[in-house]
């Protein structure tokens, strides 16, 4: 990884502003963060100096700033079979397979998809999580977004916290829905399960919205529509609300059945073992060009075949 050099002018109508606000204004692809960093470790320059974050700019000050490549994520570079949906020198967007990975941890230090991301572009070995700027769960299946670059990885993660990437799932839930609408509930870390999430006062605020797709004899196909990311938010928020994800091994709780289900819809339903979650749809504008991006992908094979099951209701 090669360093590139930028240089730039700080205007006169900047004078009095504190340096790392006037760098935060010069260098917008970059995070308020890293400017501070690399003004610290002298790999930022103002008129040949290197002042402190705080010290105010008078206007006129060259700044030379040497963008300094690292090694942000400490994991190896694996061949895998990515489904590479999109891609571009600034993004890329995934469709995850259920039962991948996302990144490397506590008994999954390989087999990642960061791992295969890391692999298939080297670069993202300079990027915070090898540039993946949103996560999903293992057993999660759908699109996921990933950065190549700082400036991208910047602009996407402004992006999620000022809600501006619309993310949509498919999820079959227990219990029959008579309608839509939205879950606002904050969610926090479990008391006792540290594994656990759950909807509690302290937590932090999380907003699901959801609409009917099709309705079943115990079960609804909802679309979800995540305005917050916290960690299984639809999880955690259709558990709450007693109408659980089905196959939801964490927050399912024990399976509905429908009312005369035959051997078949029975098996269907005892043997879909992940959450019924699918992310199907993503949505943002181009960081680099503005450009709106939207993308789609079909639930897999699993899925698919569980709404087979529902809908022949297995009641004949």
């Amino acid at each position: 990884m090669n360093a590139e050099t930028l240089i730039r002018t700080v205007p006169e109508e900047y004078a009095g502003q504190r340096l790392d606000q006037a760098l935060a204004r010069l260098f917008p692809e970059y995070s308020r963060s890293r400017l501070k960093t690399w003004l610290l470790d002298g790999a930022l320059e103002v008129d040949g100096g290197s002042p402190r974050p705080r010290d105010p700019v008078i206007g006129g000050e060259t700044v030379i700033l040497k963008v300094q490549p690292e090694i942000a994520v400490e994991a190896a570079p694996e061949p895998m079979q990515l489904d590479v949906v999109y891609e571009d020198p600034s993004l890329l967007v995934i469709n995850k397979p259920a039962g991948l990975v996302v990144h490397p941890g506590a008994g999954n230090l390989t087999g990642t998809l960061l791992n295969g991301l890391l692999h298939h572009a080297p670069e993202l070995e300079g990027l915070p999580r090898a540039g993946i700027v949103h996560r999903l769960d293992k057993d999660t299946s759908g699109l996921l977004l990933v950065a190549r670059s700082l400036p991208a990885h910047t602009a996407l993660t402004r992006m999620l916290a000022d809600r501006e990437i619309s993310r949509h799932y498919l999820a079959v839930c227990a219990g029959v829905l008579t309608g839509g609408g939205t879950i606002d509930e904050p969610i926090g870390r479990h008391r006792t399960d540290r594994t656990r999430m759950c909807v509690r006062d302290d937590g932090r605020p999380a907003i699901t919205h959801y609409t009917v797709v099709e309705r079943f004899a115990a079960h609804t196909l909802i679309d979800v529509r995540l305005e917050t990311g916290r960690t299984h938010q639809i999880r955690v928020h259709f558990a709450y609300r007693r109408h659980a994800l089905l196959g939801d091994p964490v927050y399912g709780g024990r399976l509905a059945l429908p009312k005369g289900a035959n051997d078949a819809l029975t098996a269907a339903l005892r043997g879909f073992r992940r959450q019924a979650l699918h992310a199907a749809k993503l949505g943002f504008a181009h960081p680099e060009s503005g450009e709106s991006m939207s993308f789609e992908a079909e639930p897999p094979a699993d899925f698919n075949a569980l709404l087979d099951a529902l809908r022949a209701r297995g009641d004949d």
